[in-house]
């Protein structure tokens, strides 16, 4: 019995071929053989340079990072040196204070001050901010540590009295201020 799909006149796939039809499928086997060989090769030096680019890309990021890394850590030695450079005339000052030995009180008093101006600039050209709130102002215990209260003539919950002024480093608490609060009546 016939196949109705094939033509009548198709060769069976188990006829022979003529050997010019034998030589023709060879020759394309042959030509489609050197063409996947070609794209292989293609792939493989396609696969080599994606390869090559992702190692590159590994080690700019390992590079990055170490770099990041030595920014961060002279960025805070830099920082803490740029702290104590401003710190040093206050030593001298300091120094030179108790260098005098028949000083006055009042010489001592002015040396004092004149040093504790001194140690206020410094800690205000590195951010550091004293934190000491006015009688009647508004208790935030953000900034503020309350020590007590105590009955006074003003609004329940505001500062009566700073005990300690308290210090702000770049907005952030260093230490709060400590205050004693008016006590609701």
């Amino acid at each position: 019995m016939t196949d109705p799909t094939k033509p009548i006149d198709s060769p069976a796939p188990d006829a022979p071929r003529s050997p010019e039809e034998l030589e023709a499928a060879q020759a394309a086997s042959e030509a489609d053989l050197a063409a996947l060989q070609a794209e292989l090769e293609a792939l493989k030096a396609k696969s080599a340079e994606m390869a090559d680019q992702y190692l590159r890309a590994q080690a700019e990021v390992q590079n990055a990072r170490r770099r990041a890394d030595e920014e961060v850590s002279k960025a805070r030695k830099f920082a803490l040196e740029g702290f104590a450079e401003s710190l040093l005339p206050v030593i001298d000052s300091l120094e030179a204070g108790l260098a005098v030995k028949d000083a006055t009180n009042e010489q001592i008093r002015e040396g004092a001050e004149a040093t504790l101006r001194q140690l206020v600039s410094a800690l205000s050209r590195n951010k550091v901010i004293a934190i000491a709130p006015a009688a009647g102002e508004k208790f935030d215990p953000n900034q503020h540590q309350a020590i007590s209260m105590v009955p006074a003539d003003q609004e329940a919950n505001t500062v009566v009295s700073v005990l300690q002024k308290g210090y702000l480093i770049a907005e952030r608490v260093l230490r709060p201020a400590l205050v004693t609060v008016a006590a609701p009546k």
